[in-house]
């Protein structure tokens, strides 16, 4: 995987958050992790999971770093969890592949209830959206490809 240093990254806005030199409220954190709000959320918990360390995009992601992958979902859950949503299996956790991503640092969508989203919402994070892949798939695919 390619990685930079999350100070590395001067014009890459979840880099700031990182590194503290943003307003962002941070929900949850540790040594490698820090998860927050969407700024614009898709459902009615849209929370983001990023590496500390900045990654490009889950296109520079190799089988080795699936338990990154793993901790970042356990973060989402975790962050679920502390805000009482009731309903974990009405949950869509996944990424947008380039160029669809709006930020180029690797980020973890976490959305709940995935049923209620709207149809804009639909299309940017829902089964049919072309751009959007699950945590599922990229596993499935980084485990093919190695």
């Amino acid at each position: 995987m390619e990685t930079e240093e999350a100070s590395g990254g001067e014009d890459c806005p979840f880099c700031e958050i990182a590194n503290n030199k943003s307003d962002t409220e941070i929900l949850l954190s540790d040594d490698e992790l820090l998860c927050f709000r969407d700024m614009k959320p898709g459902a009615a918990h849209h929370y983001l999971v990023i590496p500390r360390t900045h990654i490009s995009s889950c296109k520079a992601l190799q089988a080795v770093d699936i338990p990154l992958v793993e901790r970042m979902v356990q973060m989402g859950w975790r962050t679920l969890e502390k805000n009482k949503v009731s309903d974990l299996d009405d949950v869509r956790m996944g990424f947008h592949v380039p160029p669809f991503s709006s930020v180029p640092h690797l980020h973890l969508h976490t959305l709940a209830p995935a049923s209620k989203m709207n149809f804009k919402s639909q299309l940017h994070y829902g089964p049919q959206s072309h751009w959007f892949i699950t945590v599922k798939i990229l596993q499935r695919k980084n485990n093919n490809d190695i």
